[in-house]
């Protein structure tokens, strides 16, 4: 049985256990699980198991084919790839700022919390440019041929 099948065979199976489950909770109604901690907890828990199981899973199969992905490819590219990633955090932290802030529920949010969020919003920005520009260069250079 090729690996295509198997995966195709889990992924019925889950996706059952998954509707029967999800099943139980509309059944009981959202009012009775509310209410009670018994049934959050014969109802919720094994449907959050089974979403944590397919976490699990999807992790492990993108690290295994990524892995795999870097062997049968240019090693060299990806280390590129990689180090410009890093290089942009690094400018995104460097850019951002760190205060200690209170957040809306009353607990704090520490200076280097706070300084890494900033980091991670830049980052994204920067990226996000980078792929327009990108699309905007590649659609230009298309009309010019």
């Amino acid at each position: 049985m090729t690996l295509h099948k198997v995966l195709k065979y889990l992924a019925l199976v889950i996706g059952v256990i998954g509707l029967i489950l999800l099943g139980r909770i509309i059944a009981t109604g959202d009012d009775a699980i509310k209410a009670s901690a018994d049934l959050q907890a014969s109802h919720l828990d094994p449907y959050m198991w089974i979403a944590y199981l397919v976490l699990l899973a999807v992790i492990v199969l993108v690290a295994i084919f990524v892995i795999v992905g870097l062997f049968r490819g240019s090693i060299k590219t990806t280390l590129i790839a990689v180090g410009s990633f890093v290089v942009i955090v690094f400018i995104a932290y460097a850019l951002s700022d760190g205060t200690a802030r209170e957040l809306k529920d009353g607990s704090m949010l520490s200076a280097s919390g706070d300084h890494w969020v900033g980091a991670g919003l830049i980052t994204f920005y920067i990226l996000a440019g980078i792929a327009v520009a990108s699309m905007i260069f590649s659609g230009i250079k298309k009309l010019a041929k």
